[in-house]
C-alpha cells in the first residue's frame, strides 16, 4: 500500500493516517511522512490483497471526510 505525494494535504494528517490505519508510531509515521514529501510516494506496508483493499479503502474514505486529497493506493509487490 502506498501513499502519494500532494501539494495540499498537510503533514500532520499524513502522519495522523499512518498511525491510526497503519500502526505505525510516531516515529515511523513522520519518517514515511517525510519520504512521501521528498520522493512523491511512500511504502505504509504489504499486506495481502483484502486488507490492502480495505486500508486503501479506509484511507481514501477517511481523507475526504477531512477533506484532503490525499491518495492512497495498492500496488502488487
Amino acid at each position: 500500500v502506498l501513499i502519494l505525494n500532494d501539494d495540499y494535504t498537510p503533514m500532520e494528517f499524513v502522519v495522523h493516517v499512518l498511525e491510526r490505519f497503519f500502526q505505525k508510531d510516531r516515529e515511523a509515521a513522520t519518517r514515511i511522512m517525510l519520504h512521501v514529501h521528498n520522493h512523491g510516494v511512500g511504502e505504509c506496508g504489504v499486506y495481502t490483497f483484502e486488507v490492502a483493499e480495505t486500508k486503501v479503502s479506509q484511507v481514501m474514505d477517511f481523507a475526504r471526510q477531512n477533506q484532503h486529497p490525499l491518495q492512497c493506493v495498492m500496488e502488487k509487490k
